[in-house]
């Protein structure tokens, strides 16, 4: 048992449904110790299966930056709920997950509180908002990193990090020898994943595009197949109901992985699916649309790096299409997607390159090593 109390408090805080996942997955991998530690926060279902007591269930608020402006009122209220939870009650660790934009503000409170602050999945100040390295500073205690090159990017700016693996690796097998060589395939006949995010703001705005890329696609591949991949029953039924006449597929609730690993070929919403989809050896085309106004005048100007998908930034080479942001067009997402089929062999090498591309993100079980590091911090 970590330190010498009886029973310790982990507030955590996941504002969306991978962080509610990541979550709920470090509670489970704290095992027999998490029978000394009482678990409570804001969060969704896995968080609460997995033991913790909410105080607001938020997953299925998430929404991107550009959609968010709605809900702010609510959350500003809910984070001073949080703090005066953080001021008045016993708290050990306050564990934020994800969603930078919201957890600063919980971070900043824990702060205030004077209680430890462990920040897992690392915000992306690398891409874009470099300027807030010091806010990061001033309010994380520890910086868990699920990509390889920020341990050392964070360290050199001040802040306590380590690189952990990703979570959405840790049940994965990757095994080079496993993945396809297209020897037999034939575009005509392709399966494709179509993975439109979890975020309502990335379904409303990708899943109509995505839709009718594939009912261009079927139309030069008769035979071709389509699986759109959900995160729960919820977004299975968005799903449905925004689906175009013509259009048929299969809905799966399923993890990414599976979805890909089945299919020929995926057309993935940017974010930490299109790693699962890589760990898969699946090639894929990778969309995200934003606000054309906000794109152009900060937007653009504002990125540091010069790819935006992770798939891209980890290769340091534009190893599958990006088309981020997408405004209006599918033509040009089509004709790569094409092109990708016409050639079982270049289909086979990105497979591999894929898979390659995610062996360094999987070497550690990201869970079991965060739920190491909470532990440290709760003596």
């Amino acid at each position: 048992m970590p330190g010498q109390k009886d029973k310790y408090r982990i507030f955590l805080s996941a504002a969306e449904p991978s962080a509610d996942a990541h979550c709920a997955g470090l509670i489970s991998a704290l095992g027999k110790e998490a029978q000394s530690i009482e678990f409570v926060g804001v969060g969704g279902p896995k968080m609460a299966r997995a033991g913790c007591t909410l105080l607001e269930s938020t997953a299925s608020r998430a929404a991107m930056i550009y959609r968010a402006f709605a809900q702010v009122a609510h959350f500003y209220k809910l984070i001073k709920r949080i703090s005066r939870f953080l001021r008045t009650n016993d708290v050990d660790l306050v564990v934020v997950c994800d969603s930078p934009s919201f957890n600063f503000h919980v971070a900043k409170a824990a702060k205030k509180a004077g209680i430890k602050t462990l920040f897992y999945v690392a915000p992306q100040l690398w891409a874009w908002g470099g300027w807030r390295i010091g806010k990061l500073r001033k309010c994380c205690d520890k910086l868990c990193c699920l990509l390889p090159f920020e341990q050392d990017w964070f360290g050199r700016r001040g802040v306590q990090a380590v690189f952990v693996g990703n979570p959405l690796l840790d049940e994965l097998e990757i095994d080079l020898a496993h993945y396809q060589r297209y020897e037999s395939f034939k575009p005509e006949n392709a399966r494709f994943a179509i993975v439109p995010g979890s975020r309502p703001a990335e379904i409303d705005s990708l899943w109509r595009p995505m839709q009718q890329i594939a009912l261009r696609l079927k139309q030069k591949c008769p035979g071709a197949t389509f699986v759109a991949v959900a995160v729960d029953s919820e977004r299975e039924q968005i799903l449905r109901v925004a689906q175009l006449p013509g259009f048929e597929s299969q809905y799966v609730i399923d993890s990414v992985h599976n979805a890909a690993r089945a299919a020929d070929f995926a057309i993935v919403a940017s974010g930490s699916a299109t790693l699962e989809v890589a760990a898969a050896g699946c090639p894929m085309v990778i969309m995200y649309q934003s606000s054309r106004i906000l794109w152009h005048l900060a937007g653009r100007w504002l990125l540091a790096t010069k790819y935006l998908s992770l798939v891209n930034i980890l290769s340091g080479k534009e190893l599958v299409p990006e088309f981020m942001p997408y405004f209006s067009s599918i033509d040009p997402i089509v004709r790569a997607i094409e092109q990708l089929l016409e050639d079982g062999d270049e289909l086979a090498e990105l497979s591999r390159s894929l898979a390659k591309l995610t062996e360094p993100l999987a070497e550690k079980n990201a869970r079991e090593e965060v739920a190491r590091i909470a532990l440290e911090m709760l003596h």
